[in-house]
């Protein structure tokens, strides 16, 4: 038997794409789509040095695009994949909108509030809940923030 390659989501592969990007024009490598019907309805990457706006989260700022993709502020049989665990910021948006399942890449052992920190779907005052699936794509996302890193010390 040999091993078996399970190829990379196409969302992830997306959310990927758009991390990379970031990165490029000098922000922090995280990429995000919201997915609905399985199609592509808002691509978005982390932008906020180019936008002067501490919001401007990848998460932030594809759920806003989506939202106003669809004419409503609930994205309920929306699907969110992002290559970093959420912050708390975001975390908090990803419930407010009402996204049904979240799936992301690396996990965010200082910055992270889905699995770390808060643990903000864990808490009794959060009135929705996504699904949650850690972990796709992580080696791919979390090289690409290491990397990112590695050449600014």
């Amino acid at each position: 038997m040999g091993t078996v390659v399970i190829p990379m989501p196409l969302f992830m592969r997306a959310a990927l794409d758009a991390a990379a990007a970031a990165g490029a024009a000098g922000e922090v490598p995280v990429g995000a789509v919201v997915v609905l019907d399985g199609r592509i309805i808002a691509t978005a990457a982390n932008a906020p040095r180019a936008l002067h706006d501490p919001t401007a989260h990848a998460e932030m700022l594809a759920i806003r695009a989506a939202a106003a993709a669809i004419g409503d502020d609930r994205l309920q049989n929306c699907d969110l994949w992002v290559t970093l665990e959420p912050c708390a910021m975001c975390a908090g948006a990803i419930a407010h909108a009402r996204i049904a399942r979240l799936y992301y890449g690396a996990s965010d052992s200082k910055g992270g509030a889905v699995e770390h920190g808060p643990r903000l779907f864990s808490q009794s005052t959060v009135h929705h809940r996504p699904e949650i699936f850690p972990g796709i794509g992580e080696g791919e996302a979390a090289a690409l923030l290491k990397g990112f890193f590695a050449a600014r010390r």
